[in-house]
């Protein structure tokens, strides 16, 4: 997987690249993973991967790039809660580069997750051409924020204490507002359902009880929905 930079207008920030592998078929759309609060760890690397093999050409940006780590948290979060300011322009600065690539058909969708998921949302109307939030806080004034979207696929976990009923709220709202979407809220899981966190025996357990915890079944469905979604929006992916 290698490591590249994004140019930003507040400097270069580290990403990962990955292509597909037939590179015969190029070229591709494009995807940007938005990362959870955790960071581009080995998970958000998996995830980067098995985009790819499906036939996109997949960035994945750090947006915690710049500073220190608690820092850096904490002003992605308020940035997302605003939904501006330099991760957004980060994340739009992904995109492009993207796009400009000779391998991109210059299509470019978006996935995220928890705190990404959130980004995913905010960037629906920011040019990209399809967005999968899995498990994204919903923005403020739903409706207005979403008017105007691109075409959105989103999972959710019926027992996610952190996001009640966010699955319901979002499918209504976009429903009302006229955007394409496909949004499903899977019972039996709660958040990060999709998102092989890495933990010992002590630690899956209070996740398990918080609510949170990888479910293959659940995961294995929402990535069949975001690439049906993904190939009809994008034009590609492999069979």
């Amino acid at each position: 997987m290698p490591a590249v930079t994004v140019p930003t207008s507040d400097g270069p920030i580290d990403a990962v690249l990955e292509s597909p592998r037939e590179a015969s078929a190029a070229p591709w759309p494009g995807v940007v993973v938005v990362h959870d609060a955790l960071g581009v760890g080995r998970d958000i690397r998996d995830i980067t991967a098995r985009v790819a093999e499906h036939g996109y050409l997949t960035l994945t940006p750090d947006l915690y790039s710049r500073g220190g780590r608690t820092r850096c948290v904490v002003r992605v979060f308020r940035e997302l809660l605003g939904g501006r300011g330099r991760a957004v322009d980060d994340l739009v600065a992904a995109r492009d580069l993207l796009a400009a690539r000779p391998d991109c058909t210059g299509k470019v969708g978006v996935v995220g997750f928890c705190m990404g998921g959130g980004f995913a949302l905010v960037l629906a109307t920011e040019g990209f051409d399809v967005s999968a939030p899995f498990y994204g806080p919903l923005p403020r004034r739903l409706d207005a924020a979403l008017r105007g979207a691109c075409p959105i696929v989103g999972s959710y976990g019926a027992r996610d204490p952190m996001l009640w009923n966010a699955g319901a709220r979002l499918d209504a709202a976009l429903g009302r507002v006229g955007v394409d979407h496909d949004v499903q809220t899977y019972p039996g899981v709660g958040h990060s359902f999709a998102n092989r966190l890495v933990s010992g025996p002590t630690t899956a357990a209070v996740l398990r009880i918080a609510g949170m915890g990888y479910d293959a079944e659940k995961s294995a469905d929402a990535w069949r929905r975001v690439f049906e979604f993904f190939d009809a929006h994008l034009s590609a992916g492999a069979q």
